[in-house]
């Protein structure tokens, strides 16, 4: 999309190295480095996938540049946010590959909720789900950001619900989340989703991790496994070379 028919207070900026354009709202929420991590977690076999909280499509847009043979329905309860999603994916050529629903994640597979996607008819489900408490961090002005970052309680639980419900037996829930949260999500995990694998990330040598990137199996019981972590950038503020390789060239995590 040029620059002069971008829709007003929209930017258009690139990312993983210029190779995938996207627009997004000027203020408010901004597509950051957590969402092409949690891209960079699906599986290569990946074929059927769904982005759920997509906002402007950053994380399904980015894994779908990965998978060549994916495609992907960008799940969006924001009309605007859902409206650059689809935008998004045109002008990286993902149309024919990827589907717009505007709904809340908690509607989907469900009676009366949206045609897409289908009770048990995913390979992956990516979710970046929001990660504040209401109840203990101020809420911010603008509308689109609050909605992005704040959580209730249950908001873990059913998201995970709601990807148990779309995932096919055997199908992959990967989700980027705070630290802090990992028991709230195994406990929310137990019983539906095993096998997790988590990968926490670090700003910089020796600093504790700010994102934990967590994959789940449906219908698998195997044990948590903590992996090594990735570092951001080194003591000097530059990017680590694996970093680098992530956040720019798309290599994969959790491979």
């Amino acid at each position: 999309m040029s620059p002069e028919h971008l829709p007003p207070a929209v930017t258009q900026d690139r990312v993983l190295g210029g190779r995938l354009v996207l627009c997004q709202p000027e203020k408010g929420h901004r597509v950051g480095h957590d969402a092409i991590l949690l891209a960079a977690a699906a599986p290569r076999e990946t074929r059927r996938l769904a982005d759920f909280g997509a906002g402007v499509g950053s994380a399904g847009l980015a894994a779908l540049l990965r998978l060549p043979h994916a495609e992907a329905v960008l799940v969006e309860i924001d009309p605007a946010l859902a409206d650059l999603a689809g935008r998004n994916a045109a002008a990286n050529g993902f149309a024919a590959r990827c589907a717009v629903v505007c709904a809340d994640v908690l509607a989907l597979a469900r009676p009366g909720g949206p045609p897409l996607p289908l009770a048990e008819s995913l390979d992956l489900v990516l979710a970046n789900p929001p990660f504040n408490a209401t109840d203990a961090h101020q809420t911010s002005p603008d509308a689109g950001r609050a909605r992005a970052h704040m959580a209730q309680s249950h908001t873990l639980r059913d998201w995970a619900t709601a990807a148990y419900r779309c995932l096919a037996p055997g199908g992959t829930l990967a989700m980027i989340l705070r630290p802090e949260d990992l028991s709230t999500l195994l406990a929310a995990l137990e019983g539906r989703l095993g096998a997790v694998r988590l990968l926490p990330v670090h700003p910089r040598p020796e600093a504790p991790a700010v994102r934990l990137i967590a994959r789940a199996i449906k219908g698998r019981r195997t044990a948590p496994a903590i992996l090594p972590g990735l570092i951001l950038a080194g003591a000097d503020g530059a990017p680590t070379l694996e970093a680098e390789a992530v956040l720019r060239e798309g290599q994969a995590l959790l491979a």
